[in-house]
């Protein structure tokens, strides 16, 4: 799978602010963050990014995903907290 049809896929079914996908290989490392994020365990949080790849880990386009969400508000403080993300 794509790093542009998982960015675009995630972002259409979440209504991301912003949306970073890292891969090596089928490997992906995700970055999301959205409003949809608000109030919602980290648990939870990640199951709501999963859902819409579910196709793509059952097929096996990807194999394995880190998942880190952020709400916008908690976006901008890991942003100058953590320059390079």
């Amino acid at each position: 799978m794509e790093i542009q049809q998982i960015e675009q896929l995630l972002t259409a079914q979440l209504q991301l602010a912003e949306i970073y996908v890292k891969a090596d290989g089928s490997h992906y490392a995700v970055t999301a963050v959205g409003d949809c994020f608000e109030g919602l365990s980290r648990v939870k949080q990640q199951q709501l990014v999963y859902q819409p790849l579910q196709a793509a880990i059952a097929d096996g386009s990807i194999h394995a995903i880190s998942i880190k969400t952020f709400t916008p508000t908690q976006w901008r403080r890991e942003k100058l907290l953590n320059p390079v993300t």
